[in-house]
């Protein structure tokens, strides 16, 4: 068709819109996959429960059979001032609440003062005979520093707190996610209305999905 000068009318291209539809469907598949990929990440973010650890006895066990239920992660030594308070103490409190809602993990550390020196056989027998300690307990580790096992190093990093003596106690809730860290000098009984209400919670929530 001729315009009124006499030139053929050039039509609008029709392929155009192509060609912005092509980087625009490569955007979104690009979009696509990082919002999958930020997903697994989230999916995959720690919490204490989703490490492994060594039991007393030796057998790599993994901490997310405590999933659901409030830990006092707790590093002990037998030879230390604070030994014969905290494990009466922490004894008192698995039997008050545990071991459905609640435990007590014991981490023996020979790191301060090296007061935790014997074999893990001889201090799981020192700590059942002498104060009938009925809480998990898990085999000799380093607790801070370079060599801290995750577990502890997850501990740490959570609360900006790292052990620097015997007896420190980490409140982990059902999540797996600290609450609160405190060191040797704060008694167990002290702590003992944290760890209840986050106990409390569970059963409340319990009785509602009943």
């Amino acid at each position: 068709m001729l315009d009124p000068e006499g030139s053929v009318e050039h039509q609008p291209a029709s392929s155009f819109p192509k060609v912005l539809l092509i980087p625009l469907a490569m955007l979104l598949a690009i979009a696509a996959l990082l919002l999958l990929a930020f997903s697994a990440t989230r999916q995959k973010e720690p919490d204490f429960y989703t490490f492994k650890v060594v039991n007393i006895r030796g057998k790599l066990v993994s901490l997310e059979k405590y999933r659901g239920s409030v830990s006092l992660v707790v590093n002990v030594a037998s030879e230390c001032g604070y030994t014969d308070s905290h494990y009466k103490a922490l004894q008192q409190l698995q039997r008050d609440l545990g071991p459905y809602h609640f435990n007590v993990l014991a981490f023996p550390c020979n790191q301060f003062g090296q007061q935790e020196p014997d074999t893990n056989k001889e201090i799981e027998n020192f700590a059942r005979k002498t104060y009938g300690a009925s809480f998990p307990m898990f085999s000799k580790i380093t607790v801070s520093g370079a060599g801290a096992i995750p577990a502890f190093k997850y501990l740490i990093e959570s609360t900006g707190e790292e052990p620097t003596w015997n007896f420190w106690k980490y409140l982990v809730d059902p999540n797996g996610k600290v609450v609160k860290a405190w060191d040797s000098t704060v008694s167990v009984e002290e702590i003992r209305p944290h760890v209840t209400e986050l106990v409390r919670k569970i059963i409340l929530k319990k009785k509602d999905e009943l």
